[in-house]
């Protein structure tokens, strides 16, 4: 269904709601050839993560890139928001829109989401691209304890239950402003005043934290699932990790759990939010690989 944007919007971009597995996700769209391509956007972030990244896959492709449950304009009602219920949002929403199978990205705390789907429904998928992400069970617990400048004490917070709505209800301009973006941003400018606006707009809503809140608890909990998983299901999906920031971690963790074949890029001088520090590189990295994957 056709939906008149509530935030932020581009010039060739429409907006969209559907209701999948009991919840209604918001996304948008873009272009109208090509092998579809799903962005799927980490945290603190929604859609609006890859506004810079979607004309230019949309020159060639069909663009679609979702607010998963919980987070921007998506529903974010009583409900469950966990990876496992996500990656199912996700398979619905590909039936729906009927352009599956689609080359899908997982960026940051969506990794897991979005591996359930490629592990759980490969019809689904074409291939994978990972961008600063990495998998429980495969790595990303030795992530958890860092409480530097730039570590990962948030993690916690968001882990538990009810604690983001307590510490941030409020304050969310400066957590995402003055620290989220800036402390993970290498890219000077590259994360406007409007782009900080944008998010905080939606983290702002009434239990606007409770993606974010879902998704983290998933990480701490899913190790053994995913690894479990791994090892159930063929890899018959091309992986493309993009690291930035995180190094080779990304590769590193998609190569453990997927195992040899997995393509890499490093994106040297960028930080964490790729697609909005470097969208032309990050363009031409997944143009190449999805056009690869779509000769053979």
């Amino acid at each position: 269904m056709h939906i008149v944007p509530t935030g932020l919007t581009l010039p060739g971009i429409t907006h969209h709601s559907e209701e999948v597995n009991g919840t209604k996700l918001h996304y948008v769209a873009a272009g109208s050839s090509g092998s579809p391509i799903l962005l799927v956007h980490g945290f603190p972030e929604s859609w609006w993560a890859f506004h810079k990244l979607i004309p230019l896959l949309a020159k060639s492709h069909r663009v679609f890139a979702v607010d998963l449950r919980g987070f921007g304009d998506s529903d974010n009602e009583s409900s469950v928001y966990d990876s496992k219920a996500s990656s199912e949002d996700l398979h619905a929403l590909i039936g729906k829109l009927k352009v599956g199978p689609v080359h899908i990205t997982g960026q940051d705390i969506s990794g897991g989401t979005v591996f359930r789907l490629v592990t759980t429904h490969p019809e689904d998928v074409l291939s994978f691209t990972a961008i600063e992400t990495g998998l429980a069970g495969f790595g990303l617990e030795g992530r958890f304890a860092g409480f530097g400048p730039r570590g990962t004490w948030h993690i916690g917070i968001f882990a538990t239950p009810g604690i983001p709505e307590m510490l941030l209800t409020g304050r969310e301009r400066a957590f995402l402003g003055d620290w989220a973006f800036p402390k993970m941003t290498a890219v000077k400018g590259a994360i406007t005043s409007d782009d900080v606006a944008e998010f905080v707009r939606t983290y702002s809503r009434p239990y606007g934290w409770r993606g974010a809140e879902g998704l983290y608890q998933s990480q701490l909990q899913e190790g053994p699932e995913l690894k479990e998983l791994a090892q159930r299901y063929p890899k018959t999906v091309p992986v493309l990790a993009v690291g930035a920031a995180g190094g080779l971690f990304t590769a590193g963790s998609m190569t453990e759990a997927v195992g040899t074949g997995v393509s890499s890029v490093l994106f040297e001088g960028v930080g964490h939010y790729v697609a909005m520090e470097a969208p032309e590189k990050l363009a031409q990295a997944v143009l190449s690989f999805v056009a690869g994957v779509d000769a053979t």
